[in-house]
């Protein structure tokens, strides 16, 4: 969604009559026309017209007029102390928010302050704490395509990670989209916004910036030559953009984007009527005037190819409920991710799900976190102190991205310190340490002494949040400084001591010394008392019941006391920037470090999860799926009593078809084997007793039924397409789960179609399967293709009630029970009755049709029932007798969409019929 108002109409035919400072908002508007700006105006964001009027609307906050010298503009503001919480809003109505702040002190200047956009807030390139997920990346991502092949670039412009890959079909793309899950996208010329999810803001950008001779030049001014970074034009193309286009959020470069923009309004322009236009933001200071459009944290483009991870597109992440879980009558539950995620700090907790979402496909680098986990679980002391030292690491790599942004304030510079002073005892907690994963974790552990000091020595242990007033820099840094505030405090010493003094001199004891911001330093003498006042006091100001004085001694120590505190707390600004400048220059030595931590965290964590929940390491290289006493990772914490079950799908046997009545557990069953999967390949140990895994290069899930009734699609539409795209992208290597496939059309229909993909997949595929269906015929098949097993789940009937044990059996099942299961789920006692009554008959008929069954059947005169209701069913739920259909009941039976049909629906809708036909 692009809801970017523009420059503002009311405007638009008086602008050579605006004031100066109106005529700077309208260029603004007019320059930054796909978002709205914010426009500082003392401690205020303003808008104006239409914009005041739409966020007005939007923010709940009032509609106000401005009045000047052309006329009258509806005018709408937000306090700039609380301004995070008011763009959140306008972010998620679809807005991208232009930040314009003064970039001028009020009292320097004579005329308007000037103010440019210093940065825009989108949803992919945010960067303020307030509006951020700490645990998630935040990517903005740029699609550059020619042809068939398409250029992706992913950037989260909050911590400097920063991707690029190319494929060459719209599958793999929206599989590689799916991975990030970008908040933001930006379009190159000839590429479509079709493949990114619909919460994703999708636009457009300028056609410039993605041109290979710009974008080329612009990867070489980060990274050197791209030629030896990237694999085609593409991709360059895409990682330009992207950088193009983050440079443009952070406030910088707008020029070499936009060279025909109107130029900046007269910054010495007087404005009358501009009485409002005073009071800047103090803030934490205002970013540095040469970090305003820096992106210089970004040292390191990763490009990287798709075959070196498991694939997991978006249906798969969805159906095995990796990072959400499906609500289950609007219960919210836990997904895998809540279940692995034993992180201490923010970057493990990123790492792990970035490890989640690309599984690896690489067995040295898969045994190398398994060797890792595994020495981690086997040392309880190492493994629970270095989690503890974790608990102190600040967010280094989204803080590094403040620093050299030039927004960090003293207290950010703490927290990196503070970050820092861990490292050594995390060194020492690893020495001693066998494998070679964590030996190197150990060796990239930069304890940065240098930075560590200079901080230490320089930042105030508490400093303030503000950076401009003073209290930022430690004593002793700076001997300039020191001198300053030496001078600041005697005097003050001296203004503390001269009350005692005067009250004696005077002999006036409510004598009293004091100051404030108007009138400075004043001794307060009351009325009664002012026969007592020497000749030296000057008299300063009178109140109702006293009068102020000062003498020129106090008046000097006062311009003393004032000079020095303003130069202590000027150069306290300026020694801090240096500082923050000097920490910045680290900011490649600080991003290395904060990847090494968030890999520690993060093997910390699988082994936590390990050793608490009894998982075992899988071996990795065998030629199928074997596993012994497999546990569905999230279920079994859910469950009071869990059982486990086994999954042998070698070479013989890769193709299991399973039966079993609704609840047994088929659909856990099959999601449990894949997440075990899913687990031993991103590097954890598995929920099992034994596991001997084969590398899988994809897991493919058609599991569950819905509409897309954007798209106007059934559930059988969305269920064949999904189809579709497994059987074209399944390899001999992929794991693929089906689940009812066939079940949204007809019996017969559904029964062929899970036959004829049951063969397609054994014959040509040969990827390893599990087939979970209600098609009991299709269990014959068995007996036809020889890599082809009968699994199923049993129950246990007592009389009207079913048990499940929930145990996987080798054969097909024998009853679905789903009578049964719908007493269990309240549905009411007739129809349950009713239904039983109606099995029977249907049984009976089948066992031995009756004559006059067989005579309609072969009668050339009996007219032909309803097509596609199913003769026998229809005679059945018309009783004894056979008699023909009503056209209301066939109709009916007709319409009914069984796909979507509750089993409570189901026997509801038989009841109808069978009153209607009993009328």
């Amino acid at each position: 969604m692009d809801a970017a108002l523009g420059p503002p109409e009311k405007m638009a035919d008086r602008r050579e009559d605006l004031t100066p400072m109106m005529s700077q908002y309208y260029e603004l508007c007019e320059r930054y026309d796909d978002s709205l700006v914010l426009f500082q105006v003392g401690d205020f964001y303003e808008a104006f017209c239409d914009a005041a009027e739409a966020i007005a609307r939007l923010l709940e906050i009032t509609l106000t007029k401005r009045e000047d010298s052309t006329g009258t503009y509806p005018m709408a503001g937000i306090p700039i102390d609380n301004a995070e919480s008011y763009v959140e809003t306008l972010l998620d109505a679809g807005y991208r928010v232009a930040i314009a702040d003064q970039v001028q002190d009020p009292d320097e200047v004579s005329g308007v302050v000037d103010r440019a956009v210093t940065r825009i807030v989108t949803p992919g390139t945010l960067t303020e704490d307030e509006l951020l997920d700490t645990e998630d990346n935040n990517f903005v991502a740029a699609l550059a395509s020619e042809g068939e092949e398409h250029g992706l670039a992913l950037l989260d412009v909050s911590t400097g990670d920063f991707y690029a890959t190319a494929v060459d079909a719209d599958a793999a793309l929206r599989d590689e989209i799916s991975r990030f899950d970008p908040e933001e996208a930006i379009l190159g010329p000839d590429a479509s916004g079709d493949p990114f999810p619909a919460n994703c803001m999708v636009t457009p950008h300028d056609e410039r910036t993605f041109e290979f001779d710009a974008a080329a030049e612009r990867v070489a001014a980060y990274f050197g030559d791209p030629d030896s970074l990237l694999a085609s034009d593409v991709e360059v193309r895409a990682c330009g953009a992207l950088l193009a286009y983050a440079e443009y959020t952070r406030g910088g470069r707008y020029t070499e984007l936009h060279p025909d923009a109107a130029a900046e309004s007269d910054a010495d322009a007087e404005d009358e009527g501009d009485d409002a236009d005073a009071g800047a933001s103090s803030g934490d200071g205002a970013a540095d005037d040469s970090a305003v459009g820096s992106l210089d944290y970004i040292n390191t483009l990763t490009r990287y190819d798709p075959r070196e991870y498991m694939v997991l597109d978006r249906v798969a992440i969805r159906s095995l409920e990796l990072f959400e879980r499906r609500s289950v009558h609007d219960q919210a539950g836990d997904a895998l991710i809540d279940v692995l995620d034993e992180t201490s700090c923010a970057m493990g907790s990123r790492e792990l799900k970035d490890w989640l979402r690309r599984p690896l496909i690489d067995r040295e680098e898969i045994e190398a976190r398994h060797d890792a986990v595994e020495e981690l679980v086997g040392s309880l002391q190492r493994r629970e102190t270095a989690s503890d030292l974790l608990r102190d690491v600040y967010d280094v790599e989204r803080l590094i991205a403040r620093v050299a942004r030039g927004r960090a304030n003293a207290r950010d510079l703490r927290s990196l310190k503070d970050t820092l002073d861990v490292v050594p005892e995390l060194r020492a907690e690893l020495s001693g340490v066998e494998c070679d994963r964590l030996v190197d974790l150990r060796e990239r552990l930069d304890e940065m002494a240098d930075v560590r000091e200079l901080i230490g020595s320089a930042i105030q242990a508490d400093p303030p949040i503000e950076v401009t007033e003073g209290g930022v820099i430690r004593e002793g840094y700076s001997d300039e400084l020191d001198d300053l505030r030496e001078t600041e405090r005697s005097g003050k010493q001296w203004i503390d001591e001269l009350e005692a003094e005067e009250r004696e001199r005077t002999g006036v004891d409510s004598l009293k010394v004091g100051h404030n911001s108007v009138h400075g330093y004043y001794i307060e003498v009351t009325n009664p008392n002012l026969d007592a006042v020497p000749e030296d006091y000057q008299r300063r100001q009178t109140l109702k019941n006293s009068e102020r004085f000062y003498t020129p001694e106090l008046k000097e120590r006062e311009d003393e006391i004032i000079s020095a505190e303003q130069r202590a707390d000027d150069l306290e600004y300026e020694l801090f920037r240096e500082v923050r400048s000097s920490v910045a220059d680290e900011a490649e030595r600080v991003q290395a470090l904060a990847g090494t931590l968030a890999e520690l965290d993060a093997l910390v964590s699988l082994a936590t999860v390990a050793a608490q929940h009894d998982y075992s390491r899988p071996q990795l290289g065998g030629d199928g799926i074997d596993v012994e006493t497999g546990r569905h990772p999230v279920v079994e914490r859910t469950e009071e009593r869990f059982v486990p079950n086994d999954a042998d799908l070698g070479p013989a046997e890769d193709f299991a078809v399973i039966t079993g009545p609704n609840m047994s557990g088929k659909s856990t069953y099959m999601r449990q084997v894949a997440l075990i999967v899913v687990l031993a390949q991103l590097g954890s140990f598995v929920p099992a007793e034994r596991a001997e895994l084969r590398l899988v290069d994809r897991v493919f899930t058609r599991v569950g039924a819905s509409d897309d009734i954007a798209s106007g699609k059934s559930t059988f539409m969305v269920e064949m397409t999904e189809l579709a795209e497994i059987l074209d992208a399944a390899t001999e290597r992929s794991l693929v789960l089906l689940d009812e496939v066939g079940r949204g059309t007809s019996t017969a229909d559904g029964l062929a179609i899970a036959q004829a993909v049951t063969e397609y997949v054994h014959d040509e595929v040969g990827a390893t399967t599990l087939f979970a269906t209600h098609h009991h015929d299709l269990t014959e098949i068995a007996d036809d293709l020889d890599r082809v097993a009968n699994l199923h789940f049993a129950a246990r009937r007592d009389g009207d009630d079913v048990t499940f044990d929930h145990e996987l059996s080798r054969g097909p099942a024998t009853a679905s029970y789903g009578v049964e299961v719908a007493k269990m789920a309240g549905v009411p006692d007739a129809v349950v009755e009713r239904a039983r009554t109606l099995l029977d008959e249907d049984a009976d008929a089948s066992a031995a049709p009756s004559d006059a069954d067989a005579a309609n059947a072969s009668s050339p005169d009996e007219p032909p029932f309803a097509e596609g209701t199913g003769d026998a069913a229809i005679r059945q739920a018309v009783g004894d007798g056979g008699d023909r259909v009503p056209n209301s009941v066939a109709a009916k039976l007709r319409d009914a969409n069984l796909a979507d049909t509750t089993p409570l629906e189901a026997l509801q809708l038989l009841d109808e019929l069978q009153r209607e036909l009993e009328n």
